[in-house]
């Protein structure tokens, strides 16, 4: 069986990833697994530039087949924010994704509702020798006030799935494979990977 190496760090992504990919003929491996410790500076300016970053140096410390992505959420009424800095939005050092959620909000708190917004993901595929192959996903809803849901992580309590009155937070994890950004920019990456 080949072996595909997930560029990340994130439980609740992994888990995703895993799940999404689990009908494949693929071995799974992490850099925990590989004892890898990069500490990718995820500085550029666009997904794709950081999801390649991290795909690229973990495929050339691996020899693997390597699969990264860059997500964030965007605001319409803040101009995209936080987009590509989700992850590093709030100014506080050591910032949880509680901090992160609460600074947000209180960001929107000049605006009236409804705070339309959506997830994006950008998944790069890296070989070595071959240049990177990209593949995106969104999903579109809204922000709300108050906080929903157990499941998921980073924004996914306050990000209401507007059609299904649900939060990304209430998802079980078969919806969310279904629906969410990543899964959309995953299952893109499927045929690509098939090939590679």
């Amino acid at each position: 069986m080949k072996t595909l190496l997930v560029a990340s760090s994130n439980p609740g992504k992994i888990q995703e990833l895993t799940a999404l990919l689990q009908d494949l003929d693929l071995v799974l491996v992490t850099p925990q697994q590989l004892g890898l410790q990069l500490n990718v500076e995820e500085s550029g300016e666009t997904y794709a530039e950081n999801a390649a970053k991290k795909a690229s140096q973990h495929a050339l410390a691996s020899g693997l087949l390597t699969m990264a992505d860059d997500s964030g959420l965007e605001v319409d009424v803040l101009g995209g924010a936080p987009g590509v800095r989700s992850a590093r939005y709030s100014p506080q050092p050591g910032a949880t994704d509680a901090d992160r959620r609460t600074y947000l909000l209180e960001k929107l708190k000049g605006y009236p509702p409804p705070w339309l917004a959506h997830f994006h993901c950008t998944v790069a595929l890296v070989k070595l020798g071959r240049e990177a192959v990209f593949t995106v996903g969104n999903c579109y809803g809204e922000i709300i006030p108050k906080q929903r849901g157990s499941h998921g992580f980073g924004y996914d309590p306050i990000f209401l799935l507007t059609e299904l009155d649900k939060t990304m937070a209430e998802l079980d994890m078969i919806e969310k494979n279904r629906l969410s950004h990543r899964a959309r920019a995953v299952r893109a990456a499927i045929p690509l990977l098939t090939e590679m």
